[in-house]
């Protein structure tokens, strides 16, 4: 093969003080695809004792007590690390490229997102975590790490290369790993095609980074008490009657609705233990076989690592200021076996979804939007230390897994990366809202849209839910209930018992006889230009909706 031409137009691209060297990697960027299956240019382990260049000798890049295999493969670029004595925090891998500054990326989050995904130009320092999509100009770039991967990774790019960053800390300290090899991550990349919108890209993209997604076995659709509730004045008696409705409004047919026992039910409300319910729910397994009598599928939720039981310090994590409950230690089998009771029970009482909440907030003590590149607060650490977080957040979700049987899973403020090919839904972004539509907005359609690209590839899709409430504008409500419902992910309504009126359950009735139906994943047309995306082509034809009403957004809770 010749090599390239060195341009003028070429050299005034490059990054000043690129070596002329490196421009045979460089020139890969010239049609707007940075090529980086391929060794990197450089590589550090961040220690205790701080910083640590590595040197390359073939595919492996050695220092003092550690040793990093990167051999690109035909699947990607898998990433082994052995560290025996090493205590280890991060790995730095960088390839030195011009990336194109016409591109625009689009981020993924930790955890939920928080109304924060969206197309953006080339921002150096903007984390990027488990993986990005570049779009430039003609086609849509895909760069990540395969799902279910055994350390918390996250991407930047800049004028002049791309970083990967492989966070192996446990908890907020080194992990010491001893005699294994650690399979950190595997490298992914898909070079996206003319021609083919973003969206498209963007799901064979995710396609490529879960290998086995494990998806519900029909259409998820039905109702959740949490957004009028709130978890105040519930009981089976009020369950019942939302699972009539749910009942009646559904089409006929195998495919019944869910309806969803969200927190409030038990003694503590948000914290366990999870052996029974509170005076409101005298006998949760006579519950579920009430609603499985009226036609719906019954489940339930739960915050499977944070109790108010009496529990040994050492078998909690770090202690935090105003809780009044204890959390625990999932790197201990102790825990762990606790949490298999717990979910086991659950579906012995009849439930046929299991939704688990608070996971990354319990196993960090941040909010998805709030861990950036650091992800927790240093200097503590789980009892077992030899295992990477993300080690044992993957054993805590096995264990979720394996415990529910038959029954199917739903994670919400969980790792969806992590939760990939283990539980057959996700909740992707923070809540909305049945009190202030400017929330559902902001965290709903944001996150139907730019996570859109997941469903199917990871895990079925839940925006989460569509309130239907006296506080909200009708007409908004209305149009979310809708686009949910058309979209073919899943959609759990909350209806307010004071809000149900004849127009309503009309409403209600035909998103139900919709999302029932498998459908084709709708795609928003103007996700590059705006974070809530009006546009979107339903069914082979484009829709509109507004969602911002009359009065506009408002910068002010209401």
């Amino acid at each position: 093969m010749n090599p390239p031409i060195l341009s003028r137009r070429n050299l005034l691209a490059l990054p000043a003080g690129l070596p002329v060297a490196a421009y045979a990697q460089a020139v890969r960027a010239v049609d707007g695809y940075v090529d980086i299956l391929r060794l990197p240019d450089l590589a550090i382990a961040f220690l205790e004792s701080g910083p640590l260049p590595l040197a390359r000798e073939g595919h492996r890049w050695n220092g003092t007590g550690i040793s990093v295999q990167t051999e690109p493969d035909a699947n990607g670029m898998p990433v082994r690390i052995e560290a025996p004595e090493a205590p280890l925090l991060r790995l730095h891998l960088r390839w030195r490229a011009a990336v194109p500054e016409r591109w625009r990326i689009l981020n993924d989050q930790w955890e939920r997102s928080y109304g924060d995904l969206e197309w953006r130009g080339v921002v150096g320092e903007r984390v990027l975590p488990w993986y990005f999509l570049a779009f430039d100009g003609r086609a849509t770039h895909g760069y990540g790490v395969a799902t279910g991967g055994s350390c918390f990774a996250f991407w930047q790019a800049d004028p002049a290369g791309i970083s990967l960053w492989l966070d192996l800390r446990n908890g907020g300290s080194a992990v010491r790993l001893g005699p294994r090899t650690l399979e950190a991550a595997a490298v992914r990349v898909r070079r996206g095609t003319a021609g083919q919108s973003a969206f498209q890209s963007a799901r064979r993209f995710c396609s490529l980074l879960c290998a086995k997604p494990r998806l519900a076995a029909a259409p998820v659709y039905g109702g959740n008490n949490w957004y009028y509730a709130y978890g105040r004045n519930c009981s089976a008696a009020a369950i019942e009657r939302d699972a009539g409705l749910m009942d009646e409004l559904a089409p006929s047919g195998p495919n019944r609705p869910f309806m969803v026992i969200d927190d409030g039910w038990s003694p503590t409300n948000t914290a366990g233990p999870w052996e029974r319910g509170n005076a409101g729910f005298p006998d949760m397994a006579g519950l579920a076989a009430a609603m499985k009598r009226q036609g719906v599928r019954p489940g339930i939720w739960l915050r499977p690592l944070y109790t108010t039981a009496e529990v040994p310090a050492a078998a909690c994590l770090r202690p935090r200021a105003g809780a009044r409950g204890a959390t625990l230690d999932p790197s201990l089998p102790e825990t762990l076996e606790t949490v298999r009771q717990d979910i086991g029970r659950m579906a012995s009482w009849g439930f046929e979804l299991i939704k688990h909440d608070y996971s990354s907030f319990d196993l960090l003590g941040r909010w998805g939007y709030s861990m950036g590149a650091d992800l927790t607060e240093a200097g503590w650490h789980f009892a077992d230390r030899s295992r990477t977080t993300a080690e044992v957040a993957l054993t805590l979700y096995r264990a979720i897994r394996e415990a529910a049987g038959g029954a199917a899973v739903i994670g919400c403020n969980t790792f969806g990366h992590l939760s990939a090919g283990l539980f057959e839904l996700q909740r992707t972004g923070d809540d909305t809202s049945g009190r202030d539509f400017d929330r559902t907005r902001r965290m709903g359609v944001n996150t139907l849209a730019f996570r859109g690209p997941q469903h199917g590839a990871f895990f079925d899709l839940d925006a989460d839910c569509a309130p239907i409430t006296p506080q909200l504008p009708w007409e908004l409500a209305a149009r979310w209930l809708d686009l949910v419902a058309r979209s073919g992910t899943a959609l759990f309504v909350s209806p307010d018992p004071a809000a149900v009126n004849a127009e309503s359950k009309q409403a209600l009735r035909r998103a139900f006889a919709v999302a029932a139906q498998v459908r084709e994943l709708a795609e928003p047309l103007d996700w590059m230009d705006t974070t809530a995306p009006g546009r979107w082509r339903i069914d082979g034809r484009a829709m509109e909706y507004d969602w911002y009403g009359s009065e506009g957004a408002s910068p002010f809770p209401r």
